[in-house]
Parts: structure tokens; C-alpha cells; sequence
């Protein structure tokens, strides 16, 4: 992972650019890292009754909370104010992939699991699956449902209902992109994909040092985010063995075909993101786009200065103009573990810690994370923010109405961290490679579905 420490004002941004890449384990090494928890039910418990909160809460308690967002001790603190019986020890067991690593290998153990765990969206899955995390129904979370964006709820429930999570932040997907080297080649700001590679080709036949985009072909979250947009449902699972791999189906193949033949034809770059190489290249004008998400506007200030004022943020381009959708790419939850001894405290801070408005508005002012609750997407202080990095666009208002647009069906997977591996492989080196993308996706579908069912899962295929 590159070193963000150069980059201070916008390092709280990194987690999101690489962690949702990783972070699932295989379905046999999560079968095992409960230990001797017993299983749980997706019957809903009975509500805890408000005498019980209010002695849990005034009861001396210590939560180990494990989080990787910087200086959180700040939002933490709120609670603290307001429940200063309950102290909460934050511990940073790492970013993504290695914090969930060291939690399933606590959850084996049957000790030394924290009482409360940051865990991104896709990664849910990976521990619903072996009954890791703690229904946060009977806790009153439910009563949180109209709080936040509809489709991060979506993101943190599960099929019968239960809440595993909290959200914190989200990623939902847009387009930057640079106005002055549209405004030289006369082009418009793309509303549908179609304009897209018109404009592709139109630019690098025009200055062939010159790419419209990169289409990373190491980075799988930006192509589960295009998937989401077009509509696909490449994973969807049902009880805890029943698991469908879609992503060799025909809105998959249309992505494939799209991006491959951009990719063979030469009009859009392909290397890899997030290295030396793609910074420079930003910096001089190699790309005039970036396909991003809502976190991207703060990371690229700080990571192309010497393009301030050039760039400018909108949509993503539409497969149906009609209807406007997107994809979301990164943003993390607060989740409770199981085996905690004291759920009714866990609770309510995971609750309070995102939902609490002072403590929403902190993670969005001081880690500049971009929000998951309505309140903020529509607070004037919010939207009206006019950077002059991107010549005083209200960016933050682009990206709110953006957010509304995000379908609330998409599924992930309970083995993200193959799929991710399988794409690269597979997909992902037909893009570096330049060869045949819709091919590549039959050999991803394959992979999966042989890891799957080697795993244990009754699979179904597209």
C-alpha cells in the first residue's frame, strides 16, 4: 500500500481507496473462526426494555472499540459526555484486511474480540455468514432506518430483517474530470456511456498522449461499483449455503464489451492506480477524467495540486439517461460483535457514534468522510462547500444528488477477497492485456464458482 503520510490533509481518504479491494476470507477459514460462539437465529430477539439501557448505560463500563479512522478519540468523546459511565478504548488493529484478519483469528480463539469492530460494507457478509455479528434490532437501531441514505441501510440489513451494522460513510460513484482539456477539444461533459467513448476516441485520435480515462485493471471495487451502477446482481446468497454468481451474465458482458473494447482499441489508459506512475500522470494531464467516488474530490486535491482550478465533478455517464443510476465504491459501518459482554452499551455507541448529529458532522469536517445520513447530504454548511480546486463547484452538492440515485439491491459476496483475486486474474489482466474482456469474464464466473462450491456452497450460476 503506498505511503499517504506525504499527503496529510487528505490521508483519512486512503482507507477507502484500497481497503474495498480486500477484506472477506474464504467460506472453510470462516466456518472455523467462531470457535465455540453458538449459532445464531434470524428470529428477532425481544426489544430490550428502556429500564435495562438506562442501567447499562450508567453501569462503569469499558468497550474496546477497533477502528482504523484517525482521530476518532474526538468523536468518541462526544459519547463519552453524554454517557460518562461508559469509556470506550479505541484500538487501531489495522486497516481493512488486517484488522478482520486478527478478529476471525480472536473469534477462533474464543477471546480477545473486541466489543465493537469498523467493518467495511462488502465485508459484512464475511461475518453474518459465520454468525459473528450482533442483531442490533432488539437495541432500537431499527428506529435509525429513516436517518440514513436508503441505500446504506440496505447495505447493513439482512434478509430477515436483522441489522448488523451502523453506517458511517459512503462512496457513491461520479465522474471528475478535467474542464480545460474538455474545453480544448470541444468536448461536452458525457450524459450517457455511448458519449463517453465517442469522446474516448475523439480525444486520444486528437492527442494520443492524451486518455479520456484509466480503467485500472488491478482495481475490482471500481468494477463492482460500474456493475452496480448498470444494474447487475452478480452475488446473491440465501440462508447460509445457497449462493448465486452472476457475473458472466448479459448487463456484465455489456461492461466487458464496453470497457474491453475501449481498452483494445487503445483510447483509454489501463494501468495500474494509486502508484507513482498514475499520481504523475494525473498531475500532467495524462487522464481527463477520473471515475471516482465521493471520497475522490478530497483525495485528488491533495494528490494533483498542480491541476488546482482545472477540475470539475458530475455524474456518471448513464446507460439509460431516463433513468439516472450509480454505484457506490467504499464507506465503512460500525458493528458489534457477538460475543461482547455488554451488547446494550455496544449498542448504543455504535448507534450514537453515526447517527448522533454532532458526531456525523465531525466525521465529515475533521476526517472529511462523505456522509451516510440525509441530514447532512441536504445541510446547506454541507453542499454549498465551493472548493477552488474545482473552480467553485459545489462539489459536495454533485455527489449528494448522486448518493440518491444508488440502487438498494446490490449484493456482495461472503469471499470478496477471491473475487477479488479472480478478477485480477482474470478480468483484470484482459484489461492490462488488452485482450478479450467478455472471454475473461467466463473464466472469472468459472473460478468463483469452483472456489465456492469447494467451499461448501450449493452454487447457481448466470
Amino acid at each position: 500500500m503506498p505511503d499517504f503520510a506525504s499527503t496529510s490533509s487528505v490521508s483519512p481518504m486512503s482507507r477507502r481507496l484500497f481497503l474495498t479491494t480486500t477484506g472477506a476470507l474464504s467460506l472453510g477459514a470462516a466456518l472455523t473462526a467462531c470457535g465455540g460462539d453458538s449459532g445464531g437465529s434470524s428470529a428477532a430477539a425481544k426489544p430490550v426494555a428502556q429500564a435495562d439501557i438506562d442501567k447499562a448505560m450508567t453501569t462503569p463500563t469499558e468497550l474496546t472499540f477497533w477502528t482504523w479512522v484517525p482521530n476518532i478519540a474526538k468523536e468518541v468523546a462526544l459519547f463519552e459526555k453524554k454517557y460518562p459511565a461508559v469509556k470506550v478504548k479505541v484500538v487501531n488493529a489495522g486497516q481493512g484486511t488486517p484488522e478482520y484478519t486478527k478478529l476471525r483469528t480472536a473469534l477462533k480463539a474464543g477471546s480477545g474480540a473486541p466489543d465493537l469492530v469498523q467493518i467495511e460494507y462488502q465485508a459484512i457478509p464475511t461475518f453474518t455468514i459465520t454468525d459473528s455479528l450482533l442483531d442490533l434490532r432488539p437495541y432500537g437501531a431499527a428506529a435509525l432506518k429513516s436517518t440514513f441514505v436508503d441505500w446504506t441501510w440496505g447495505q447493513v440489513s439482512g434478509p430477515d430483517g436483522e441489522i448488523w451494522a451502523i453506517p458511517q460513510d459512503t462512496g457513491p460513484m461520479g465522474m471528475l474530470y478535467r474542464k480545460d482539456i474538455f474545453d480544448r477539444h470541444g468536448i461536452e461533459v458525457p450524459g450517457t456511456w455511448d458519449e463517453f467513448a465517442a469522446a474516448a476516441r475523439k480525444l486520444h485520435k486528437a492527442d494520443p498522449d492524451v486518455y479520456l480515462t484509466n480503467l485500472a485493471a488491478n482495481q475490482v471495487a471500481a468494477w463492482h461499483g460500474l456493475l452496480w451502477q448498470a444494474g447487475a446482481k452478480p452475488y446473491a446468497t440465501s440462508g447460509r449455503s445457497d449462493l448465486t454468481i452472476s457475473v458472466d451474465d448479459a448487463v456484465s458482458r455489456k461492461l466487458g464489451a464496453y470497457w474491453g473494447g475501449l481498452a483494445q482499441e487503445g483510447v483509454i489508459g489501463v494501468e495500474p492506480d494509486f502508484t507513482d506512475s498514475w499520481y504523475a500522470a494525473l498531475n500532467k494531464g495524462k487522464y481527463a477524467t477520473w471515475i471516482t467516488a465521493a471520497w475522490g474530490p478530497v483525495f485528488l486535491s491533495g494528490s494533483a495540486k498542480a491541476t488546482a482550478g482545472k477540475w470539475r465533478a458530475a455524474p456518471l455517464p448513464q446507460w439509460d439517461a431516463a433513468k439516472p443510476s450509480s454505484g457506490n465504491w467504499g464507506g465503512s459501518t460500525t458493528a458489534v460483535i457477538r460475543s461482547t459482554k455488554n451488547p446494550i452499551a455496544a449498542a448504543v455507541f455504535a448507534q450514537f457514534l453515526n447517527s448522533d448529529p454532532d458526531s456525523a458532522r465531525m466525521f465529515a469536517t475533521e476526517q472529511f468522510f462523505f456522509p451516510a445520513t440525509k441530514a447532512l447530504l441536504t445541510d446547506p454548511a454541507f453542499v454549498a462547500d465551493a472548493p477552488s480546486f474545482y473552480g467553485g463547484q459545489k462539489v459536495n452538492q454533485v455527489f449528494a444528488d448522486i448518493s440518491s440515485t444508488v440502487n438498494s439491491s446490490f449484493q456482495w459476496p461472503p469471499f470478496l477477497d477471491q473475487a477479488a483475486t479472480d478478477w485480477t486474474e482474470t478480468v483484470g489482466k484482459s484489461l492490462a492485456d488488452r485482450t478479450d474482456t467478455v472471454r475473461a469474464l467466463g473464466s472469472w464466473q468459472s473460478r468463483m464458482t469452483t472456489y465456492a462450491k469447494n467451499q461448501g456452497f450449493t452454487v447457481k450460476g448466470s
